[in-house]
């Protein structure tokens, strides 16, 4: 199969995905051409545990803007323990990663210093990996973009061996770009011309005659460079998708062409965008653990996180294989939190909508594309599920400390 679509075969299975996804104008083909050689195991998302979120609180991880590695280490072993019901951490993470394993960790250095992902996460994923006997020569630590990741310091926390980057490695405005040639050597770097997903969306200013207008393409090394990745959001607000976790985490930080998703505040996209890149089959399969990072929180103003007062100590970490779970866990802690400072419910937020800051970039914000990937599949959306529905968000919260 061709992965230039329009001009290479198409068969009906990616047909049926495009049109039944999403609305027709929206609708959206993921272009697979190792698609036939991925086996679908007990790994990947929903997982082996879907609609199982484990939420570990511990007051001591943070304090006055303070954090403490023993703290978050042992609230990272504990999650572990209780998400996979191992009898202890390293046990937990053989469950999802052996020796001879190629891992990528998906950080967010973004909202850097207020709310990155934090060093000492890392750190402890890091340690985890090599007790499940990955080799740090074969970690791989990284971001869309090389210059945030280095902006917020996280290259020179890392261990010798691991390698590091953003699959953009220099500045490049359009999104558009898919080779560096002065980066071909960097094993991070570029994007995959042979593995993206069309949308018949296209970025304000763009030309829509340009066909990569409409092209997301993963990143090299999601598609050729590791089998699994352990991916680490942030517990934080969106301006336009209500709120950035799990998914977005995937869909706008593995591949590139992502602005068109929202592009101005008229044209927000993400309820579509964000289900569509996360369906891609390499995707789901390769994307087996999330670490939500929730020792401090970003209520409003986020992902950047630029106003303390719009930040909280939330001292919480979140486990999960499940990205729809705990996306929805992390949208009732964020909304309960914006009920706790007199503000309204993401979803009712944006410029046409409830508004007493006057801060809103976006028209309206859109946390629903988290339910429209429960219904692609992706996992539970439901905490109460309604009857004939077997599967409900189990969120369980576990104090230590």
């Amino acid at each position: 199969m061709s992965g230039h679509y329009p001009c290479g075969g198409l068969n009906r299975r990616h047909l049926l995905l495009g049109a039944a996804a999403v609305v027709p104008m929206l609708s959206a083909l993921h272009v697979s051409a190792q698609e036939k050689t991925l086996e679908r195991g007990k790994l990947g998302i929903p997982g082996p545990y879907p609609g199982r979120v484990v939420e570990v609180r511990n007051p001591a991880m943070i304090k006055d803007g303070v954090k403490n590695r023993e703290a978050i280490q042992a609230s990272v072993a504990r999650g572990m323990k209780e998400l996979t019901g191992a009898d202890d951490a390293t046990e937990g993470w053989r469950t999802f990663f052996e020796p001879g394993d190629v891992v990528g960790i998906k950080v967010v250095p973004n909202g850097f210093p207020a709310a990155p992902t934090s060093a000492e996460l890392i750190l402890e994923v890091i340690e985890g990996l090599k007790a499940a006997g990955v080799k740090t020569n074969d970690m791989f630590v990284y971001d869309r973009y090389r210059s945030e990741f280095m902006d917020a310091g996280l290259h020179k926390i890392l261990p010798d061996g691991i390698k590091w980057g953003g699959l953009t490695p220099e500045n490049e405005s359009t999104q558009l770009v898919v080779d560096f040639p002065s980066f071909r050597k960097d094993p991070i770097a570029g994007y995959d011309p042979d593995e993206f997903v069309h949308m018949n969306l296209v970025h304000n200013g763009h030309d829509p005659k340009d066909e990569r207008t409409r092209r997301s393409h993963l990143g090299l090394l999601v598609t050729k460079r590791i089998n699994k990745l352990v991916l680490l959001p942030v517990l934080k607000d969106h301006g336009s998708a209500g709120v950035t976790g799990a998914l977005k985490n995937m869909s706008h930080g593995s591949v590139n062409n992502v602005a068109r998703s929202h592009s101005t505040p008229g044209s927000n996209a993400c309820n579509q965008f964000i289900p569509e890149v996360v369906s891609h089959p390499i995707l789901r399969q390769k994307c087996v653990l999330h670490i939500m990072d929730g020792i401090r929180g970003i209520f409003q103003g986020g992902p950047f996180g630029k106003k303390p007062e719009w930040s909280w100590e939330h001292n919480g970490m979140l486990f999960a294989t499940d990205p729809v779970a705990l996306d929805h866990v992390e949208w009732t802690l964020i909304d309960a939190q914006r009920a706790a400072k007199n503000l309204p419910p993401v979803a009712a937020s944006g410029r046409s909508g409830l508004n007493p800051l006057g801060t809103e970039g976006f028209d309206i914000r859109q946390p629903q594309h988290i339910a429209l990937a429960g219904n692609l599949g992706l996992g539970v959306f439901d905490f109460k599920s309604p009857k004939g529905r077997r599967h409900t968000i189990d969120h369980r919260v576990v104090q230590i400390g």
